[in-house]
């Protein structure tokens, strides 16, 4: 027996050096972490459990036949992230470069199909060349597998994709699919085709990092969700995130230490709105002032700037925030606010994390590219996905709240369960200005003084209209209240509706107008 614990002993050292010291050597010297150094930081020391170290591949020719490293060059298993349990992979750059084989997949396949089974997370840290090309075609049939696997998951549990090297080719379609992904800047790049292939087909000179740097991904295509500085804070950050994450969607998200008091006043927010409506201010200091010790994580900080959405808890609970943001383009929905927003809600929904919306929005953006580019069809992605969302829906109205974008942010009448208005509120089909020329056009133009006269219809157009106490009357928000109060009404809000249930019709799935 000796003699064999040392034969695996040797074994096993081969698998944790599987890719050699040199070639090591010169990923640290790119500042970049192993694959197992990242495991080792990301889960709680001493309890990940390695599954198939010793796999190796047993594909033939370009010399593969004599380079068979233990591990394939991914490493998978599970372990622990403050206690809970999670299932992990993660490749190997050191070892052919992370090109996933056949084995690589196999691998892959089977610690999906483990969480999957088990109800846990699964997150994958990403860090390879794509497709193998020795393995040809095995490797993109392989891939399939992975894609496949992704949607079976998808709205079960949480899939999470930390990219921290090259993803490139058919490898980037696996975290496109998974609920959230996280991006090193200036280390991991994401894209199908590489500068020189761009170069080649359309002429156009892109650097790597311009072309898909996390950065690109962040601010332009809205890609990935996060972007962190460097590995560790990449990985701190997801640990982080997954606090606010059930382990599955059969379980409520876990409850922090209650550390703020819940019945506490906002009293800043009596006076954060500026005296002209048309002023912005900061709707993420409304959020921060209502939320538990001001903890707010943000999704997508960088892409749509003009609709903030994130995590944090009140009284302990996760809720998901979606929120209009008067500081960048007044708050205005267009195209990819609309689909951020929606993606959001659907993955709030898919995981029984109740929903708080921030209502500041003058309505549509205008104008021919958004029409063209299809805002009708990426508006109705958000109408959507807040109709269809079943877990609590609690709607607050700052300040505008004007035509079918206040009904898009999740107003009474696409089923939000409780709705409360500020004082400040201004529930209309428009702007006083903009109504007051379309409704008393003729008005203004047999006036003898035309300013004095407008000016006149729209005081009394605001004065009549543009308050939350009519939509009060008719019960379309049900409290107009002090915004110091915001704070303890959504804590009651949501202690109220945790019971709620809803019964769906059957249905395969519903046609979202994607």
């Amino acid at each position: 027996m000796a003699e064999r614990l040392a034969d695996l002993e040797q074994r096993r050292a081969q698998a944790r050096n599987a890719g050699g010291e040199a070639a090591i050597e010169r990923h640290h010297a790119k500042g970049k972490m192993t694959a197992r150094e990242r495991l080792e930081y990301l889960l709680d020391e001493g309890s990940f459990q390695e599954l198939d170290m010793l796999s190796r591949h047993r594909a033939h020719g370009m010399g593969l036949e004599d380079n068979r490293p233990f591990t394939d060059g991914v490493i998978t298993g599970f372990g622990t992230i403050d206690g809970r349990k999670v299932c992990v992979f993660s490749q190997d750059f050191t070892v052919f470069g992370g090109a996933l084989g056949e084995v690589f997949a196999e691998k892959i396949h089977k610690i999906m199909d483990l969480s999957l089974s088990l109800g846990l997370p699964m997150i994958g840290l990403n860090d390879g060349a794509g497709a193998r090309i020795q393995e040809g075609v095995v490797s993109l049939h392989s891939y399939g597998g992975i894609f496949a696997r992704n949607v079976k998951s998808s709205g079960v549990i949480p899939q999470i994709s930390v990219i921290m090297g090259p993803c490139a080719g058919g490898a980037v379609y696996s975290p496109a699919m998974t609920d959230f992904i996280f991006m090193v800047n200036e280390t991991s790049h994401m894209f199908i085709t590489g500068p020189d292939v761009v170069k080649t087909v359309t002429g156009e000179e892109v650097t790597l990092e311009q072309l898909g740097g996390a950065m690109s991904h962040a601010r332009k295509s809205g890609v990935t969700h996060f972007v962190l500085p460097d590995e560790k804070s990449c990985l701190d950050e997801v640990r982080y995130l997954l606090s606010f994450l059930p382990t599955n969607n059969q379980e409520e998200a876990p409850r922090g230490p209650i550390t703020d008091d819940p019945q506490r006043l906002c009293e800043d927010l009596r006076t954060i709105l500026p005296e002209s409506s048309n002023q912005p201010y900061d709707m993420k200091k409304v959020i921060a002032s209502v939320v538990d010790d001001g903890d707010y994580i943000e999704v997508h900080a960088h892409w749509a700037q003009q609709i903030t959405c994130g995590f944090a808890r009140i009284d302990g609970h996760v809720i998901g925030i979606v929120g209009n943001q008067p500081a960048v383009l007044a708050g205005v929905l267009d195209i990819d606010s609309s689909e951020k927003a929606a993606r959001f809600v659907r993955t709030c929904d898919a995981f029984n994390i109740p929903l708080v919306t921030f209502v500041d929005v003058p309505g549509f953006m205008p104008g021919t590219e958004q029409e063209y580019g299809g805002i009708i069809r990426h508006g109705a992605k958000l109408l959507y996905a807040f109709c269809e969302a079943t877990v609590p829906r609690v709607q607050i109205i700052t300040r505008k709240a004007y035509g079918g974008a206040y009904v898009v942010m999740n107003s009474k009448s696409i089923g939000a369960d409780l709705a409360f208005a500020w004082p400040s509120a201004e529930l209309a089909v428009m702007g006083a200005s903009g109504a007051v020329e379309i409704v008393y056009r003729r008005d203004l133009l047999a006036a003898d003084d035309i300013d004095a006269r407008r000016t006149e219809l729209i005081d009394e157009y605001t004065e009549r209209y543009v308050n939350p106490y009519l939509a009060a009357e008719r019960g379309f928000v049900d409290d107009v209240i002090d915004p110091a109060e915001t704070r303890r009404v959504i804590v009651r809000a949501i202690d109220v509706l945790r019971s709620k249930r809803e019964d769906l019709p059957k249905r395969k799935h519903g046609n979202v107008p994607l």
